[in-house]
């Protein structure tokens, strides 16, 4: 079982959906370490699969969560997480992360953390940062960061973003961009 690591909800067991490769809990960790405070700040998770990343971004003060997933079995665990954890300010989208992408632009949302943990080794990282330099929802001086496998290889930079850091976990490497000012 995965639990919530600090804040509001720490130590929080979380439902996972059978057959997703959840985030470890020294990568989730090294997220929010790499992020600093994010007190007040709106988040955006793509692939969320049980959540676990984005209920930890709301456990450690996020003002508002949106959750985008596809899958049935991940759809049914996080809405039993928001029960759960009985997550105010939070928001579930089951539609495919391009789709949610658009729609989440038409409403003129926007973001100042987006985290993205697609499927490894299908290429849908640079798919995705592609389809977020098209549709504007990152905040002007918000950050992307990808969740991959080491033998994924993202943009260095592209039109819109910058590659600003790099951590390497074992096979699973972070990759943060921000826009480009």
């Amino acid at each position: 079982n995965m639990r919530i690591t600090t804040g509001k909800y720490r130590n929080r067991k979380l439902h996972m959906p059978r057959g997703i490769r959840p985030t470890q809990d020294k990568v989730r960790k090294a997220v929010f370490d790499i992020l600093g405070d994010i007190e007040g700040l709106t988040f955006l998770e793509l692939f969320a699969g049980s959540g676990a990343v984005g209920f930890e971004a709301l456990s450690r003060g996020a003002a508002k969560l949106v959750l985008v997933e596809s899958k049935r079995d991940s759809i049914l665990a996080i809405k039993r997480n928001i029960e759960l954890l009985n997550a105010a300010n939070c928001e579930l989208f089951h539609l495919e992360a391009e789709k949610a992408i658009k729609l989440l632009s038409l409403d003129k949302k926007s973001f100042e953390i987006i985290f993205i943990d697609p499927p490894y080794l299908k290429d849908m990282g640079k798919k995705i940062l592609q389809t977020l330099e098209a549709y504007d929802i990152l905040s002007p001086y918000g950050f992307i960061v990808v969740q991959h496998s080491r033998l994924e290889q993202l943009p260095k930079d592209s039109l819109k973003f910058d590659l600003i850091k790099e951590a390497k976990y074992g096979d699973t490497w972070l990759s943060i961009f921000k826009q480009k000012q």
